[in-house]
């Protein structure tokens, strides 16, 4: 019997992956090496690439206006990636702070010392609810969401409209690929692979190319996401071995009903556990909804 993993961190992969991995493992397609030791400049990697880079895009239902990247430095380093790029000194960040992790990116947008507005918050009632309507600063540069806080366990149930000259961006770290979403609302989608497909070290980043048009002058090399563009996710080493697990987890993803059946199979599991405790006398959700019983669920 295989043990799951609850704790923060990565999360339990299809066992089918890790069966076709372990067979795998020492010779890649009869090639006679593991991907663990194979140059990330080879050909056999580019297309273990490439179709990783494919079939998240097609997941997503995106097309050549769009590009994805695998990356290093988790999240984390996107907080400060992101504000880095696009935010020019005429503009302000927009942020809808939900919790930890949108909090965590405020916290980089100020070490950079760029202008920020709070466009909405949850912070009065704990982080236990996500904002219904936000209000815009003048000249935004764009307005950052994070879709999922796994600490409080609030989720977007919608995908925020924003104006047409207001790029969107979304932490989607905790909640990416397991349902359908308007992907293409969106001017950047990140987050770390761990959580929904595909082992610790790689971070996904899918960017929408007329972004690039916003881009400030003069970015450090490797906080360029020209940089990594140009090269394909290459100019340094890669996480080789996680970008090949990816690879193999949307495959698994396309096999198993697309986001329709990530939907289906995610709403089963929630209910196991929501349902003991919506229905129980000693636990208690710590996520408000939408109903006059909205207090007593607020409480811890």
């Amino acid at each position: 019997m295989r043990v799951h993993n609850f704790s923060a961190g990565p999360a339990v992969l299809p066992e089918e992956v890790l069966k076709e991995a372990q067979e795998e493992l020492l010779s890649y397609q009869g090639k006679g090496l593991s991907v663990l030791e194979m140059s990330h400049r080879s050909t056999e990697f580019k297309q273990i690439m490439e179709d990783a880079r494919s079939r998240m895009l097609k997941l997503m239902g995106l097309g050549d206006d769009y590009t994805a990247l695998f990356l290093q430095g988790g999240a984390s380093m996107q907080f400060y990636m992101i504000p880095l790029n696009f935010c020019a000194e005429d503009k302000k960040v927009n942020i809808i702070d939900t919790g930890a992790w949108s909090t965590k990116a405020i916290k980089e947008v100020k070490k950079l010392d760029k202008k920020l507005h709070i466009a909405a918050t949850s912070e009065d009632k704990d982080f236990t609810y996500i904002p219904k309507e936000w209000t815009l600063s003048d000249n935004p540069a764009y307005l950052h969401i994070t879709t999922n806080n796994t600490i409080r366990g609030t989720e977007w149930k919608i995908d925020p409209d924003v104006p047409q000259d207001v790029p969107l961006i979304a932490d989607m770290s905790s909640n990416f690929l397991s349902k359908p979403l308007e992907f293409a609302k969106y001017d950047l989608i990140y987050g770390g692979a761990q959580k929904n497909i595909g082992p610790a070290g790689a971070t996904f980043v899918v960017l929408k190319k007329s972004l690039l048009e916003k881009q400030n002058p003069g970015m450090v090399t490797m906080m360029d996401y020209n940089t990594h563009i140009k090269k394909d996710s290459a100019f340094n080493t890669p996480p080789c071995f996680s970008i090949y697990i990816i690879g193999k987890v949307l495959e698994w993803i396309e096999d198993n009903g697309g986001l329709v059946g990530m939907k289906k199979r995610n709403e089963e599991k929630a209910g196991y556990i929501y349902n003991i405790l919506d229905n129980s006398d000693f636990y208690r959700g710590t996520v408000c909804s939408d109903n006059e019983n909205c207090e007593k669920r607020c409480e811890f």
